[in-house]
């Protein structure tokens, strides 16, 4: 894909913005500098940092912080509102959800991407490496998903569903569906994510028929949404995430 597009699905910023960040020299693939917007890459088997959300050493002028947000749906995992809501905004004083009202001083970004139309769990830090170890495939590091159906799944969805299957120009790694429960006229899946290919699981579904009403991601590694309220946020220790 080209670079701003995988510079985009990072979180960081827009595809517009990434291509103003390439131009000045911000961007490195590989650890190599970069100034060819249209440059084809493989965020799969390359490295791909933009300076300021780099890897970085800790140290007294440099306080990792982590950040668990409930995401509500219209709202877009950037760190600008370009292209509309972003989650950026919602870290405000009064959505914090701990015991006393804290404002955020500290510039963070979104680890990995969340569809406008869904919502849940969403990790916010300023920490580069662990945003590379969450997001690299190589790492398989764990995204679990609570997915609303008009109809159950057949045992032979299921199947196809935990092998695998080509959406548009390419296959995806099967997911794992670990439950399945009715409440009323609702048909809850719960499902765990490794890959994490653009709105994979909605294509997945969509496949196979079926219409997707709601999807809620619930946790990230270790992490989870518990009964964290929708648009709140709190902050989190790396022990808990991975």
């Amino acid at each position: 894909m080209r670079i701003n597009k995988a510079i985009a699905q990072m979180g960081i910023c827009s595809r517009r913005k990434a291509d103003e960040l390439i131009e000045t020299g911000l961007v490195f693939v590989d650890g190599k500098k970069i100034n060819e917007p249209g440059l084809q890459v493989d965020p799969q088997k390359q490295k791909i940092t933009v300076k300021g959300f780099e890897t970085h050493e800790n140290d007294n002028n440099t306080e990792f912080v982590y950040i668990a947000l409930n995401k509500p749906m219209d709202y877009i995992t950037s760190t600008t509102n370009e292209q509309g809501q972003s989650v950026i905004d919602l870290l405000t004083e009064n959505n914090y959800c701990g015991k006393n009202k804290q404002s955020l001083e500290t510039r963070v970004f979104p680890v990995g991407r969340l569809d406008k139309d869904s919502e849940g769990l969403v990790l916010l830090t300023n920490d580069g490496e662990l945003t590379n170890i969450l997001t690299h495939p190589r790492y398989e590091h764990e995204k679990e998903y609570e997915i609303f159906l008009d109809t159950p799944l057949s045992r032979e969805a299921v199947e196809l569903l935990e092998r695998g299957m080509n959406i548009g120009d390419e296959f995806v790694q099967g997911i794992e569906i670990t439950d399945q429960k009715n409440i009323g006229r609702k048909h809850i899946v719960y499902a765990i994510l490794k890959e994490g290919k653009n709105r994979q699981i909605r294509k997945m579904f969509g496949n196979l028929g079926y219409n997707l009403q709601n999807l809620k991601r619930i946790r990230i590694g270790k992490l989870k949404l518990k009964t964290l309220p929708l648009g709140k946020w709190i902050y989190v220790q790396k022990k808990n995430i991975i």
